[in-house]
């Protein structure tokens, strides 16, 4: 269950990106409300999950999946550049919160 609820934390924290994308062009107040609401959620999901996970594991695949995920939510969504060099660093974080999975 704690895999999942790092899962979750991670996506959260997406969440929370994307609010402070959307602060940054409307300043309105649901904008602030979906960053506080994805960050706040995601760092009690991430309590959930170091219940179970090492804290250095558990931290390096949440801040893994919130930085992969917001740069390609970037790239889908608001046009960033999507440079192979960029991808294949993207790819390596992914790898290594994958290596960290198993050797937990």
């Amino acid at each position: 269950m704690a895999w999942i609820y790092l899962i979750i934390a991670g996506l959260l924290e997406i969440v929370g990106v994307l609010g402070m994308n959307r602060i940054k062009r409307d300043k309105d107040l649901k904008a602030f409300m979906i960053f506080a609401v994805g960050i706040v959620l995601s760092f009690v999901f991430l309590s959930l999950a170091m219940r179970d996970l090492p804290m250095g594991t558990a931290y390096a695949i949440w801040t893994g999946i919130g930085t992969s995920g917001g740069a390609l939510v970037g790239m889908i969504f608001f046009g960033e550049s999507k440079n192979w060099r960029r991808l294949l660093f993207i790819a390596m974080i992914l790898c290594s919160a994958v290596g960290l999975k198993l050797i937990s």
